[in-house]
């Protein structure tokens, strides 16, 4: 049963955003006029307007393009650890207004309120790995062949980097981006989904806090709200060397082919149709956990949610029997009261919902359980809808598209090397996962003609990132990697310098140019 008890909406105060119906507000660097078209930020959690949010007119865009520019050429002076501080005391701030913003996340995504925590510690941890980080942008130094010589690489920073964020992770992706990016010594212009910007005005607020207590120019980190357009404005714009978007794989294609025209730099988080394979050797015990976790953690609206799940045959029947039960016993309601399961973002992905059932029953597939919107008390928005498992094959196209819904694909398979045919059978290359206790089967999995993923797991799920290794996906999912490990090199240009202390100029490869 859901808990529709009441909750307070006091978190919006403390984020400088007014409680219900604050009428129209665009955060930092914004530059009101009448004429501004506005839209209204309705949750998903309970069908109420939480705001009213002001889109970026192209005047404003421009004014806010320049002054990121301006605040480039102070912030790029600054030393990285000098820099890496200012994202320390963000961090800090962060912890302090942890849970407001966790339930503002929350409250405008529908994601459970653990998820939004949990997301928002996302960013308290990726300002950690970046203030480190600030004390460790190296290049390599080596021997020139030419005597009286050195040679080595820097790094530099590109200048204003431009973010798309999506829906589904409100803040988390901006900072995985913004944190990694300023550090660097880039400036950083953020365009957050249209669905959800309240979260990321929250953030620019904090952030002003920061920048003003440093004496430090605004435009170092910039928001633009909008729709596509402005997405289009920032993916055209010379003035932007590189754009992180993250989104659908539609989306991408158009960012990408309009910074491929103007040579710019993409970095790009798509689509994904994650599987875990489960073979003869699982612990079925633990699988379950990361099975049920990956399908219907924030309502299968996670880019790594668990969509395919390929299943040993002699253990079809009984996994089958388990995840049935399972689906039966989840709490389906307010994300903010304790219930696992939330709402889907809106309307229009409920009827995706219903439209991927109605296709791949079209196909010969067998809904097991959901394939229902639930109605009633505690479910006015109309956002809410039952997981559901269906048994398909993997040729289906339905099972070949990714829909942003917690539908779960059942699939069989008899030998290993089928059910890694099978998971990279599909166009995504995100995340992947295996289950098993046998280490032949694990590293055939994790070697050259395993996973095709950028992700590839063995004994926990697909969904879910840990701060430190790098997060992306091959294939249509886009090829970019953000967050961790070396991610940071991206936004960065890289330059080769070779310093000759002789007094002769010898040309490399013996070349004799003698006047």
């Amino acid at each position: 049963m859901q808990n529709t008890a009441s909750f307070s909406t006091n978190f919006l105060k403390e984020l400088g955003l007014e409680a219900i119906n604050p009428g129209t507000s665009t955060g930092q660097n914004h530059f009101a006029v009448p004429e501004a078209q506005t839209k209204e930020i309705i949750s998903p959690v309970d069908g109420k307007l939480i705001g009213k949010i002001a889109f970026t007119t192209e005047a404003e865009y421009k004014q806010v393009i320049e002054t990121a520019e301006a605040a480039f050429k102070i912030w790029r002076t600054m030393p990285a650890p000098k820099r890496g501080e200012i994202i320390r005391q963000y961090g800090n701030l962060l912890r302090q207004h942890k849970d407001a913003l966790g339930q503002l996340v929350s409250y405008e995504m529908g994601k459970s309120l653990q998820e939004g925590l949990g997301e928002v510690q996302e960013m308290i941890d990726i300002c950690d790995f970046a203030v480190g980080l600030s004390r460790q942008l190296h290049g390599l130094t080596m021997h020139s062949e030419r005597p009286n010589h050195r040679m080595y690489e820097q790094y530099h920073p590109l200048g204003v980097v431009g973010v798309i964020s999506a829906f589904n992770f409100p803040v988390a992706v901006w900072s995985w981006n913004s944190a990694l990016a300023a550090v660097c010594g880039n400036v950083c212009v953020w365009k957050p989904s249209e669905k959800t910007p309240l979260s990321a005005v929250a953030c620019q607020n904090l952030m002003a806090q920061i920048l003003k207590e440093n004496n430090l120019p605004e435009g170092i980190f910039c928001l633009v709200n909008g729709d596509y357009k402005v997405g289009e404005w920032m993916s055209n714009d010379e003035r932007i060397p590189l754009v992180s978007a993250t989104g659908s794989t539609r989306m991408g294609r158009a960012v990408g082919s309009a910074l491929a025209q103007r040579f710019g730099k993409a970095l790009l988080e798509l689509g994904g149709n994650n599987a875990i394979i489960l073979t003869e050797n699982a612990n079925l015990d633990l699988a379950m956990v990361g099975v049920l976790f990956g399908a219907v953690g924030t309502a299968g609206q996670r880019c790594t949610t668990t969509r395919r799940l390929i299943i040993h045959e002699s253990l079809y029947e009984t996994v089958k029997e388990k995840l049935v039960k399972a689906y039966g016993q989840l709490s389906i309601g307010n994300p903010l009261t304790g219930n696992l399961v939330g709402p889907l973002i809106d309307t229009d992905a409920v009827n995706a919902y219903l439209n991927a059932i109605k296709n791949v029953q079209a196909e010969g597939g067998k809904v097991l359980v959901g394939n229902e919107v639930l109605q009633g008390d505690g479910y006015e928005s109309g956002c809410y809808v039952k997981p559901t498992i269906c048994e398909a094959q993997n040729h289906y196209h339905s099972v070949q598209t990714e829909t942003f819904a917690p539908i779960l694909y059942l699939l069989k398979y008899t030998h290993l090397e089928e059910a890694i045919a099978m998971q990279n059978g599909v166009k995504q290359g995100l995340s992947s996962s295996i289950f098993t206790n046998n280490l032949l089967e694990a590293e055939q999995f994790l070697s050259a003609w395993g996973s095709d993923c950028g992700i590839a797991n063995v004994n926990i799920g697909t969904s879910g990132a840990e701060i430190g290794g790098a997060f992306g996906g091959e294939k249509e999912t886009g090829g970019g990697r953000e967050s961790g490990s070396d991610a940071w090199k991206v936004y960065m240009r890289r330059q080769t310098n070779t310093i000759n202390y002789g007094k002769e100029l010898p040309l490399a490869q013996g070349i004799k140019f003698d006047l």
